[in-house]
């Protein structure tokens, strides 16, 4: 089935024949058409009955060939006139949750529909299981970002600082075949690492401290996303406990992944080893989020997801325990659930490295 048709299926779940799309990552997952509107409307009119409808600006351009009806406009056009003649009037309109109020409220306020609901669910839900050829490109890009850890941590050196290492990431990232960032990269090391959305700074890395590595790429349209931590020269007694604490919670979430398990569970096995030890409030986010086209996609494995896991999700599995002014560690994977199973996209290592270049010299 078509990924279109795909979402119809969903659609009809939901009870609805018409469907508004405005986000420029799912109108492209459906039609291969990539989009940047920034303020300008910009959509696909998804109905049952066939004869989807893709709304341009006649300043977008899109590939020769495309076979859904086109209507386009000018900066200076009524648009949502031009909308309007397209709407069943006599059925229920889903929307997603990305149409601007100033493109929708015409709309309600014209009764252009017999009802308007957020249906975006009938997209989110079918771009979180992969087909085939999603799953093929997120291992590539997964591989891409295991050969850039490999370098980011020859670049570890005494004397260096965060900003240093993170500037030298997209260059990487370019020599490897990627496209991009899929996230800015995160560097913190030491107490910065306590911080888990810390932005990389002028921090000069010293003996003793975390070296925590959360980056990602694009490569054909497709993200990856890891994290690793790592000690310079040495490690104490805690970071060891902290450190295995947290892969082995990362490593039980893991073996618990199959089709059918809540997701939820998948969070509270990670949780529960964590808090059993007493780092409980250490843990302070979700164990995990979907990811594709885009680096954060609907759906997350958290205790408020009782979704269960089917083949084709691709999610983030990366607990931390995080201790204010003092330290941090953080690992993450990204996971394929299988008919059978689960299948780890990263291959990095998760075993406890002390980075001493002068000991690994021959």
């Amino acid at each position: 089935m078509t990924r279109v048709g795909r979402v119809l299926k969903a659609m009809e779940e939901q009870g609805l024949s018409q469907m508004l799309v405005t986000d420029p990552v799912s109108v492209f997952y459906m039609t291969g058409i990539q989009i940047e509107p920034g303020e300008r409307f910009f959509a696909m009119l998804l109905k049952k009955s066939g004869g989807h409808v893709l709304f341009l600006n006649h300043l977008f351009n899109i590939p020769e060939g495309t076979l859904f009806q086109k209507v386009w406009y000018s900066d200076t056009d009524p648009v949502m006139e031009y909308v309007k003649g397209h709407i069943d009037g006599s059925e229920i309109l889903g929307v997603d949750k990305d149409l601007k109020a100033r493109f929708l409220l015409p709309l309600m306020e014209g009764k252009e529909a017999k009802n308007f609901v957020n249906a975006s669910l009938a997209v989110d839900f079918t771009r979180g299981i992969k087909d085939a050829d999603e799953q093929k490109k997120m291992r590539a890009a997964s591989a891409v970002n295991d050969q850039a850890m490999a370098k980011l941590y020859e670049l570890v050196k005494e004397g260096t600082t965060e900003k240093e290492i993170a500037d030298r990431l997209l260059g990487i990232y370019l020599e490897l075949g990627a496209e991009d960032f899929s996230f800015p990269p995160i560097v913190s090391f030491g107490a910065n690492a306590a911080d888990p959305h810390h932005m990389p700074d002028d921090t000069v890395l010293k003996p003793g401290d975390a070296v925590l590595f959360d980056v990602g790429c694009v490569k054909d349209g497709y993200c990856s996303d890891m994290t690793r931590t790592f000690y310079y020269k040495e490690a104490t007694e805690k970071d060891r406990e902290i450190y295995e604490l947290v892969r082995r919670a990362n490593e039980a979430a893991i073996a618990k992944i199959k089709p059918g398990v809540p997701l939820c569970e998948l969070d509270r096995t990670a949780r529960n080893i964590i808090a059993e030890a007493g780092y409980g409030e250490n843990f302070n986010h979700r164990l995990g989020h979907f990811i594709g086209l885009s680096e954060h996609e609907f759906g997350d494995v958290s205790l408020a997801n009782g979704q269960t896991a089917e083949p084709g999700m691709i999610f983030s599995i990366e607990p931390g325990i995080y201790l204010a002014g003092e330290t941090g560690v953080r690992i993450e994977d990204l996971v394929l659930v299988t008919p059978d199973g689960v299948e780890i996209l990263n291959h990095y290592t998760k075993e406890l490295t002390i980075i001493d270049k002068k000991k690994e010299a021959p």
